[in-house]
């Protein structure tokens, strides 16, 4: 039953962040695009996959309380820049896998 609740939560959290769980979709797509491609080392990604889950994390803490205020969104928009910004460095920092 736990579970469930759970499931539920999460989904309707990832209803009312559209814009952010498209970002942090399409920025585990360019991560994945440079582990296969051999432009990310299993260091970076992991590094990356963290800042990702961390993302998330701060989303779903946002949205506990039933609402995501105007701070919330901004700090998390930050967030995701920053990690946009990491992602891109990583894959033309000519580092190899």
């Amino acid at each position: 039953m736990i579970a469930a609740l759970a499931f539920t939560s999460m989904a309707q959290a990832q209803d009312r962040t559209p814009v952010i769980n498209h970002r942090l979709h399409n920025q585990e797509r360019r991560i994945n695009q440079g582990v296969r491609s051999g432009e990310l080392t299993r260091n970076e990604t992991r590094h990356l996959r963290a800042d990702d889950r961390r993302i998330a994390n701060q989303r779903n803490r946002a949205l506990a309380t039933g609402r995501m205020n105007r701070a919330e969104r901004g700090h998390l928009r930050h967030e995701e820049n920053r990690a946009s910004r990491s992602i891109y460095r990583d894959k033309h920092n000519d580092r190899v896998s």
